[in-house]
């Protein structure tokens, strides 16, 4: 089993995720978002799961800097932003196979361990 994270090293969500894995003895693709943002389709996968809105970090400093708290752009509008931004994004994302992960839920986790396993 092989996952992808999307996510920030300084993001403890993220790191909780990277020492899940790491416990387990899986192996984790780790992607910094702050060196290299995930690209437009890949943003789509976990928006068509999720929605637009559960991707944007409306609590993040980079939302406050960039003005956005006094503006009303739309979750769309905001997860095209993110492409350039990644700052914007809640993290981690996480990746295996077609499913998708946003934040740290160990219960979806866990069930994709089980998965691979059987």
């Amino acid at each position: 089993m092989e996952v992808q994270i999307f996510g920030r090293r300084k993001c403890a969500e993220t790191r909780k995720a990277l020492r899940f894995f790491a416990e387990r003895r899986l192996r984790a693709h780790f992607v910094d978002v702050e060196r290299r943002a995930p690209s437009r389709r890949e943003l789509q996968r976990f928006a068509q799961r999720f929605g637009a809105e559960a991707l944007i970090d409306r609590d993040a400093p980079r939302y406050a800097e960039l003005g956005l708290r006094a503006g009303h752009l739309s979750a769309a509008r905001l997860l095209e932003r993110a492409e350039d931004e990644p700052g914007l994004l809640r993290t981690p994302l996480v990746r295996w196979r077609q499913r998708v992960a946003v934040g740290f839920d160990e219960g979806t986790l866990r069930e994709w361990i089980a998965e691979a396993g059987s």
